[in-house]
């Protein structure tokens, strides 16, 4: 029996969400098993709370290729054998990569453990496993390939849906920010519009046109989440109705976590907030274009918009010349329909 765990999962937001289930899936097997995540420093916030996990570690891939490509060598690797003496300090005897990369695999293989698991390991980082686990599952459904991986490692998996924890102190950081725009906690939808890559973006003249309508048809108020690079699109989508309440590069991760948390609806393209509506239970519309990862959310009140058109998904390679003709197709009254309609299961719900 494993006693002592550890998770390799250091990006993106997404599927550290999509995974975020697995620490809880082991604790129900192992209830004793001391549980580890090793993550990218910034989105470790979204793990700090979990329950289940005993200790997040953070490792700076940015810091080591900085180092790298500034030529200093030895620094890059005097920091490679720091963190191979925390990692054995631990004695893991159960490593985890959950991202299948040579750089998820060099860190798993780093650890000392005995067992090293590999989930779809490829680029020669499945020979630095003992073990390696395709990847495998319900390709439609949420979070399929970790759920997968838990069965394939005999944990009790249960229903397998993302899970995400609002600290107190988040929760209330968030809920006075937005009670000095005069919202209440179930009185706005948060809209999540921006992510790495233009083909997964909606337009910004559909969140337009799309805000006025939802305030209209629901009473609740758009608040805009996003990064600090998102600022100025942002602007642009606010300017469109005055109602709007722009939150984007105001809120760290937790507080973005806690706004959802609060929120009566969120609507979003394919990024991790969008995720996290999922994550958290609140009536969901995820809106994609080129990528699919899922269309099941698992839940009632979570619901996919994709038109699953003959060029979709493209993922990175777009044929269209930037029409991007998948999202363009969706229009808002389509997400204005799927919205009501995942209101209305919110609030079936028991």
């Amino acid at each position: 029996m494993p006693h002592r765990i550890l998770i390799v999962r250091s990006s993106a937001i997404g599927d550290v969400v999509f995974a975020s289930a697995l620490p809880a899936a082991i604790r129900r097997t192992y209830p004793d098993a001391h549980i580890a995540w090793l993550v990218e420093p910034g989105i470790h916030e979204l793990l700090l709370a979990d329950p289940n996990i005993d200790e997040v570690i953070t490792w700076s891939k940015a810091e080591w290729v900085k180092l790298w490509k500034g030529g200093r060598k030895l620094e890059l690797a005097r920091r490679v054998l720091q963190l191979r003496r925390e990692l054995h300090a631990r004695r893991f005897d159960t490593a985890l990569d959950l991202q299948g990369l040579m750089k998820s695999g060099f860190i798993t293989w780093l650890s000392g453990a005995t067992r090293r698991v590999g989930l779809g390991s490829k680029e020669g980082s499945q020979f630095l496993m003992s073990e390696v686990i395709p990847r495998g599952g319900e390709a439609a459904r949420i979070g399929s390939e970790y759920q997968y991986l838990a069965q394939q490692l005999g944990l009790d998996a249960g229903d397998f849906l993302p899970t995400l924890t609002v600290t107190p102190a988040a929760r209330q950081a968030v809920r006075d920010k937005l009670a000095a725009r005069g919202l209440a906690p179930g009185g706005y939808a948060v809209f999540a519009p921006f992510t790495t890559r233009p083909q997964k973006h909606w337009f910004e003249d559909a969140w337009q046109a799309l805000a006025p309508q939802l305030i209209a048809a629901t009473g609740l108020v758009p608040v805009i989440l996003g990064g600090p690079a998102d600022a100025d699109a942002a602007a642009r989508i606010a300017a469109a109705d005055p109602r709007i309440v722009n939150l984007a590069g105001q809120t760290r991760l937790p507080e973005a976590v806690a706004a959802i948390a609060d929120a009566a609806l969120l609507i979003g393209v394919d990024t991790g907030l969008t995720h996290m509506g999922t994550a958290l239970a609140r009536p969901t519309v995820a809106i994609f274009g080129s990528t699919c990862p899922y269309t099941d959310t698992g839940r009632a009140t979570g619901s996919v918009i994709w038109l699953g058109m003959e060029c979709s998904p493209c993922r990175r390679r777009p044929t269209c010349g930037g029409k991007f003709t998948c999202l363009r197709d969706i229009t808002p009254a389509m997400v204005l329909e799927r919205a009501r309609a995942m209101l209305a299961a919110g609030a079936a719900a028991p």
